[in-house]
């Protein structure tokens, strides 16, 4: 199998799993949530390592942050009435940051020199 193929496979995956994780946190299926976390942090791990000498490798990174962001955030609220949920701020953020370097770098290299 081609390795574009391969990846858009672990990708869509990945999105199911995110999905699922979403959704156990919106019915409030605590530990299902907390189980589906691990194989999607995971998933996003993977494709930021087949990605690495990429360009996509920035938005995959950013991605990952907002996965972390948001499952931290799902935690806090199923197992920790709430308190720590903001320190969820620092992930997103990061998050942030991935996607303004990856959107510069692409506005950087389209930019010729006349």
């Amino acid at each position: 199998m081609e390795h574009a193929e391969r990846l858009k496979k672990y990708d869509h995956l990945h999105i199911i799993f995110w999905l699922i994780k979403d959704s156990c946190w919106m019915l409030e299926l605590r530990w299902l949530g907390a189980i589906v976390m691990v194989p999607t942090l995971y998933l996003a791990l993977h494709i930021i390592f087949k990605t690495l000498h990429t360009k996509d490798v920035f938005i995959n990174i950013a991605i990952f942050f907002w996965i972390s962001a948001n499952s931290f955030w799902m935690l806090m609220e199923f197992f920790n009435n709430d308190r720590f949920k903001y320190y969820s701020l620092i992930p997103f953020s990061l998050g942030f940051l991935f996607v303004g370097i990856y959107y510069l770098r692409s506005f950087l290299l389209t930019q010729k020199p006349s």
